[in-house]
């Protein structure tokens, strides 16, 4: 299979849209980290994102009657946009089925290519089973975004060219979502150069190759993070598994706060942001890096989409602080009394950049402030954390806590003390109008809300906080009830976000 592949690459028909993308040398990147560091620039493709390549590739590739009857495929994005954009060039119909969350830059996106947009579903999965029925309905030719070999040796085109412009190439970081990138570019680079170590990269909570490949199966996630969109799915192709289980070095696993100092670190560099999944590649470089301690190395690294949703860019400045290790976020203890904040402020603050700073006396001997600390490395860090100490003063570091980051940093109040039973969950929201009445339709009169809080991003799903007032012994049933209603939860009670704040 890998030598029919490979021969593909070799004459993939891309270039008649893609574009051959610059390695460029990322200065700035490399002397931070002791390495010469390279981004592979694919982000300047003409739909912003690496897939024009293989959906090109499968299109081109179809016979006269096959175009008759036009292609279709499900896509969040970027895979619609190079099938859009490839049926339009080639004069053939095409239907892309998106989910009903996806953003409207990417929906205009795809319709301003000609394409028919059809939107079904909250996520993948539901607009795939819809675009299954449709190309049957239809007749017109399924493309796949990561599971077919024309596909694949479309993107393993980056390979070649990444191969030509850096022949002393040592270690290659890829994004991975479906595996389709991966595949390629493992097939090329290590038919002609098996000594290049190339590593997948995936987010902590859509970790779907690196799961499968531990397990020896591809396995389907239950559940997969919305962060990187691009990338977010929950069962890798077959082929790319089978490549990546005999090819690939090793898989990195990142933070979405590591994935927004990526792109922040890539706009520094080359004054370009990226989406998440486009910072994916170096993100997982610099933690590999960080935690290797490898040095003197060639290492390329590739801008895979550049698809950003404006909206989500407040998202980005706020995490990707803390995601380089120049933030944290910190519940400090405050006795109450006259003069107590205004000790604490002149003694404890003094030449200290502060980020974060919520307080609100809540009437009993002691409250908490919610601390955020601007840090030029993780020594300022302990030396902050060691004036507190001496200082007598308790604190919890909530720097890594989702639901301070999430929500209780940007809210406002204290506690309800009426709301004696309450109980508390985060919930993940598909991004639509109707969903947040959905959701309060079916949940049971029975349960009275006490406390809610959304903050839109941008991106497909938001992150929802609602506290219920219900007591202890009534949660088991109160779960099953949430479950029925189909939107992921976790309960939240014993978050220490909760317990000192709210």
């Amino acid at each position: 299979m890998y030598s029919e592949i490979f021969k593909e690459i070799l004459k993939a028909r891309i270039y008649e849209v893609a574009r051959r993308t610059p390695l460029e040398r990322a200065p700035t990147l490399s002397a931070e980290c002791d390495n010469t560091i390279y981004i592979k620039r694919e982000d300047l493709q003409p739909i912003f994102s690496f897939k024009i390549r293989g959906a090109y590739n499968r299109i081109a590739a179809l016979s006269a009657q096959q175009r008759t009857a036009g292609v279709i495929c499900a896509s969040a994005g970027n895979h619609g946009q190079g099938v859009a954009l490839s049926a339009k060039l080639l004069g053939i119909p095409a239907w892309v089925v998106m989910p009903t969350t996806t953003p409207d830059i990417k929906v205009q996106a795809v319709a301003g290519y000609g394409a028919t947009v059809v939107l079904v579903g909250d996520h993948y999965s539901q607009a795939y089973e819809h675009s299954l029925q449709l190309a049957k309905e239809t007749g017109a030719c399924m493309i796949h975004p990561f599971d077919d070999p024309l596909v694949i040796a479309g993107q393993g085109t980056i390979g070649k060219e990444i191969i030509e412009d850096c022949p002393q190439l040592d270690c290659i970081f890829v994004p991975v979502g479906g595996g389709g990138l991966l595949a390629g570019l493992a097939i090329y680079i290590k038919t002609l150069y098996p000594q290049v170590r190339i590593y997948g990269v995936e987010p902590h909570d859509s970790a779907a190759m690196a799961r499968s490949i531990a397990a020896q199966k591809r396995l389907v996630l239950a559940e997969v993070g919305v962060f990187a969109d691009g990338v977010a799915v929950r069962q890798v192709g077959l082929q790319p598994f089978a490549v990546s289980q005999a090819l690939i070095d090793g898989f990195v696993q990142v933070s979405t706060d590591e994935i927004c100092s990526a792109i922040h670190d890539i706009y520094r560099e080359t004054r370009t942001i990226v989406e998440p999944a486009g910072a994916l590649s170096w993100a997982g470089a610099k933690s590999y890096l960080k935690s290797s301690g490898v040095q003197g190395q060639h290492i390329v690294t590739i801008n895979s989409g550049a698809n950003m949703n404006f909206q989500r860019l407040q998202f980005v400045a706020e995490r990707a602080m803390t995601g380089a290790g120049r933030e944290c976020l910190l519940a400090v203890k405050l006795r109450e009394g006259p003069g107590t904040l205004k000790e604490f402020c002149t003694t404890m603050l003094k030449a200290v950049n502060i980020t974060e700073f919520n307080y609100r006396t809540n009437g009993t001997a002691n409250a908490y402030i919610l601390l955020g600390i601007a840090l030029q490395d993780s020594a300022a860090q302990q030396c902050f954390v060691a004036r507190l100490i001496q200082g007598g003063y308790e604190f919890q570091d909530l720097t890594e806590n989702e639901l301070a980051k999430e929500h209780v940093r940007h809210m406002v109040g204290g506690r309800a003390p009426h709301a004696i039973e309450e109980e508390i969950y985060s919930f993940v929201f598909p991004e639509r109008p109707e969903a947040l009445a959905d959701f309060l339709a079916v949940i049971s009169r029975r349960w009275n809300i006490s406390l809610f809080h959304y903050r839109s991003h941008g991106a497909d799903y938001g992150r929802v906080l609602i506290a219920f007032e219900i007591r202890a012994t009534e949660r088991p049933e109160f779960e099953q009830h949430l479950q029925k209603i189909g939107y992921p939860f976790s309960w939240e009670g014993e978050n220490p976000a909760y317990t000192l704040f709210l």
